[in-house]
């Protein structure tokens, strides 16, 4: 087998790879120092959080965290998961320029020397304030049918698994069979079938 590290691959060039850091758009990627100060700034960045670099390199990271998470020492507590573990992942509300707040899907990774020495952090963040919103509204929308189904009492309405599992039970079921939630949820419907039907394997063609 060939041995990858045979292959010229040509080393990528600083300059190139700054610049290609720099025209990210969708992405806030920076540096920060080992002790939280930010030492680079690409267009995503500027563009999410709203400070140019002149106005942000050189202050630390902390001031994009809300208040309360500051006061939980979240900025630090970051940094110290990325430096012992390795990477620290995170999802939360993060502050703009303006005070306006967006929700931030968050990475940081440390950055070493060859001999293992911290030289810093490189903090990658994304906007997914659309994807939040979206999620939390499909979740609204759930439990409001939730409540609906929960509130009719003159149908029997319940959820079945593939394999014919009760997984919910409503106030219509529980009074037209006769079962409360707990005596129904986790067993197969076909115990609401008689023993010929079940035998004809009704159940399974219904």
């Amino acid at each position: 087998m060939t041995d990858p590290e045979s292959f010229p691959f040509p080393a990528v060039d600083d300059n190139r790879f700054r610049l290609f850091v720099d025209s990210v758009t969708d992405y806030a990627i920076y540096m920060l120092s080992p002790q939280g100060i930010v030492s680079s700034w690409n267009a995503g960045a500027q563009r999410f959080k709203g400070y140019s670099g002149e106005e942000i390199i050189g202050r630390h990271f902390s001031r994009f965290y809300t208040p309360a998470d500051q006061g939980r020492h979240l900025p630090e507590r970051a940094l110290s998961i990325a430096r012992t573990e390795g990477r620290f992942e995170d999802e939360g509300w993060r502050v703009r320029k303006d005070g306006s707040l967006f929700w931030a899907s968050v990475v940081i990774d440390p950055i070493r020397e060859p001999d293992g020495t911290l030289v810093g952090f490189a903090k990658i963040t994304r906007d997914i304030t659309e994807k939040k919103r979206s999620s939390e509204a499909l979740h609204a929308s759930e439990e409001r049918f939730r409540l609906l189904v929960q509130g009719v009492t003159d149908y029997a309405i319940y959820m079945l698994s593939p394999e014919g599992i009760i997984t919910n039970w409503n106030a219509g079921a529980r009074h037209i069979k006769g079962f409360e939630q707990h005596e129904v949820i986790g067993t197969h419907f076909s115990r609401f079938y008689t023993e010929e039907d079940v035998a004809a394997g009704l159940p399974m063609a219904a």
